[in-house]
C-alpha cells in the first residue's frame, strides 16, 4: 500500500463521493430522526437539570450548589416534603446531606450521602448533576474525599425514557449508514463502470483503492456520531474516551461496508442485504428501548459491544473499568474484519468486472 496513493484517492472521493445520493442520505437522515425525536420528547430545548437538597445540619454544599450555573436547585425542610418532589418529577435528584458533612469531609472520614432519583429523569441530567455533586464536594473538601453516593430510585426502576431508549439506535443509524453503505456503494459502482480494472491499470494496488474508500466512509461515519451527540448533548463525564469509541465503532461500519462491496455484484445485493442484516446490526440498540427483554441477548450481536459503551458513557456517566472489557472485544472485532478483508484482498486478487 502506498499512503501517497491512498492519499489521492481519497480526495477524489471527497471531491466525487459526497455529491452521491448515499452521502446526502446518511447524512440527513439522522439529523431529521435526531431532531423529530427530540422535539417530540422536549429534549432539543431542555431546562436545567433540576436538584432538590434536605439540609441536615448546616452545610456549606448547599449555598455552592445554589451558585453553579450549570444546574437548578431547589432546597427543602423535610424529607417527606423532598421525596414527594423528586416522585412527581419536579426535580431530577433529591439530595440529602447528613448533619456534620462539612466536618467528615474536611477531615477525610468516609460519609454517605442519600440521593432519591427520579426513574423518568433524562439521563443527561442525570449525568450533569452527578458530576456536579461530586466537583462541588471536592471544592467543599478541598481534596478527593472519601463519600458514597447512596442512589436510590423512587418508581419504577424500569421506567427510561422514551428519549434515552432511542438514543442508541440513532447512534447506531448515524455510525452504519455512512461507513457501511458509502464504501460498499462506492466499491459497486466502480465494479458495475468497470473503471476498478481502469484504476489497477495505473500504478495502484487493489488495497489502495480499498482502503481509500473505506477511509472515506469512516470519516463520514465518525462525523456523524460525533454529529449526533452533539446535538443531543450525550458527551457525557467522559467525552475522550466517548470519542475513542465513536472511532472504534466508525472502524467496524467501514470494514463492514468494504465487506460487503468485495462480495456484492450490484446495488440490489446492496440495499438486500442491509434490509435483511439490519436487524442484526440494530438489535442491541431495539433490545435496549425494550427493558422487559433480557438484556443479555444483545450480546450476540457485533454492534452490542459499540452500543453498550456508548450507552454507559453518555447515559449513565460510567468510566473506563464500566467499559473496559466491551471495548477490548470492539477493538478484537475490528481486528478481525480488518484482517479478514486484506487477507481477501491479497489471496483472491479480487478484480472489478470479473465476475
Amino acid at each position: 500500500m502506498s499512503i501517497r496513493h491512498i492519499g489521492i484517492l481519497v480526495s477524489k472521493e471527497f471531491l466525487y463521493g459526497s455529491k452521491s445520493f448515499i452521502v446526502i442520505f446518511a447524512v440527513i437522515a439522522p439529523i431529521m430522526i435526531s431532531m423529530i425525536i427530540s422535539l417530540i420528547f422536549g429534549t432539543w430545548i431542555s431546562e436545567k437539570p433540576k436538584l432538590g437538597m434536605m439540609d441536615e445540619g448546616a452545610s456549606r454544599l448547599v449555598s455552592m450548589l445554589e451558585k453553579q450555573d450549570a444546574i437548578d436547585s431547589f432546597a427543602y425542610d423535610t424529607l417527606p416534603d423532598l421525596k414527594q418532589e423528586v416522585e412527581t418529577g419536579a426535580v431530577d435528584i433529591g439530595l440529602v446531606i447528613p448533619q456534620d458533612f462539612d466536618e467528615y469531609v474536611s477531615q477525610s472520614k468516609k460519609v454517605e450521602i442519600n440521593a432519591f432519583i427520579w426513574g423518568e429523569s433524562i439521563a443527561k441530567n442525570r449525568t450533569i448533576l452527578g458530576i456536579t455533586i461530586a466537583s462541588t464536594i471536592r471544592e467543599l473538601a478541598g481534596q478527593q474525599a472519601p463519600v458514597e453516593i447512596k442512589t436510590i430510585s423512587l418508581g419504577d426502576d424500569e421506567s427510561i425514557p422514551w428519549s434515552d431508549r432511542l438514543f442508541p439506535l440513532i447512534v447506531l443509524m448515524a455510525i452504519f449508514l455512512g461507513g457501511l453503505m458509502l464504501p460498499a456503494s462506492s466499491i459497486v459502482a466502480e465494479k458495475e463502470k468497470r473503471t476498478l480494472r481502469a484504476l489497477m491499470a495505473a500504478p495502484l494496488s487493489l488495497e489502495d483503492v480499498f482502503v481509500a474508500k473505506g477511509i472515506f466512509g469512516f470519516m463520514l461515519s465518525f462525523f456523524m456520531g460525533m454529529l449526533i451527540l452533539i446535538l443531543n448533548n450525550a458527551f457525557g463525564a467522559k467525552p475522550l474516551l466517548l470519542t475513542a469509541v465513536l472511532v472504534l465503532g466508525a472502524m467496524m461500519a467501514s470494514a463492514f461496508g468494504m465487506l460487503l462491496g468485495v462480495y456484492a455484484k450490484d446495488f440490489s445485493t446492496i440495499f438486500t442485504v442491509w434490509k435483511s442484516a439490519g436487524i442484526i446490526l440494530f438489535a442491541p440498540a431495539i433490545i435496549y428501548m425494550f427493558p422487559g427483554i433480557p438484556q443479555w441477548i444483545g450480546r450476540v450481536f457485533p454492534t452490542y459491544y459499540l452500543t453498550q459503551p456508548v450507552v454507559e458513557l453518555s447515559q449513565m456517566g460510567s468510566g473506563w473499568v464500566d467499559i473496559s472489557t466491551n471495548t477490548f472485544i470492539l477493538i478484537a472485532i475490528d481486528f478481525v474484519l480488518i484482517s479478514a478483508l486484506l487477507i481477501l484482498l491479497r489471496r483472491k486478487q479480487y478484480v472489478a468486472g470479473s465476475n
